[in-house]
């Protein structure tokens, strides 16, 4: 699908990877963006395209309602999310809920809600932010944010397959780390937020179902058909 002309909505528009989105769709000529977050008052984009929306991926009136408002929506991009930093073994065991309720289920209430008005429009795209987590777990507090991400990897792939029969396109967008808010504490490589924009919206354009931004998440797909060791070294000595 072309960008310019599109309308669009984002979640989690008013920071991060989020606002790259909304920059990015408005350079590239789209018609419309709603900038879709718990608090609207924080979009302050002067661009009169721009049209703040209150959606919360734990509330799902508040998602039945951004679509029942957004009938003109072309584009979906989920790119909301939280991370609680929560262990799986020792922390507590309704953060993890709290990961899986934002990323698998809010995140699937959108699609839910939206993929009918999509079909009145085509079929669209929609695009669904992921990481490069989705596909491997690391020693630094990710162990429920990375449960949650694979969840919704594979629920990127279950709905891409349901909704072929209407022609919309499911993207799956992994990267690694990316200078946002929510990375500030992670001492790693950071790519900047509008390059993960950049490169899913080429692969809109595309028709591409997976894009991977960024080095990281390149080897680890690479290595996921390999001995796991590659990614966690080799099993405790006996």
């Amino acid at each position: 699908m072309d960008i310019a002309g599109s309308t669009a909505l984002v979640t989690g528009a008013n920071r991060g990877i989020g606002r790259r989105f909304v920059d990015e769709l408005l350079a590239r000529g789209a018609e419309r963006v709603y900038a879709a977050v718990r608090s609207p008052e924080t979009i302050t984009a002067s661009d009169p395209r721009v049209s703040p929306l209150y959606l919360d991926l734990l509330d799902e009136k508040s998602i039945t309602d951004a679509a029942d408002v957004a009938q003109d929506v072309t584009l979906l991009v989920n790119n909301a999310g939280i991370a609680t930093g929560a262990n799986l073994l020792t922390d507590d065991l309704d953060d993890v809920r709290r990961e899986l309720e934002t990323h698998l289920f809010g995140t699937l209430r959108v699609i839910r809600a939206f993929a009918p008005v999509l079909a009145t429009h085509g079929g669209g795209a929609i695009v669904n932010v992921l990481s490069v987590l989705s596909w491997v777990a690391t020693p630094q507090g990710s162990g429920s944010y990375s449960v949650a991400k694979a969840a919704e990897w594979n629920m990127t792939n279950g709905v891409r397959v349901e909704l072929a029969g209407q022609k919309t396109l499911v993207q799956g967008v992994h990267l690694g780390a990316a200078d946002t808010d929510m990375m500030a504490g992670t001492d790693a490589p950071k790519i900047d937020p509008v390059d993960v924009a950049r490169a899913s919206l080429d692969g809109v354009q595309s028709n591409s179902l997976e894009v991977l931004v960024d080095n990281p998440s390149r080897f680890v797909k690479a290595a996921l058909a390999d001995d796991p060791a590659q990614l966690y070294g080799p099993a405790p000595a006996k």
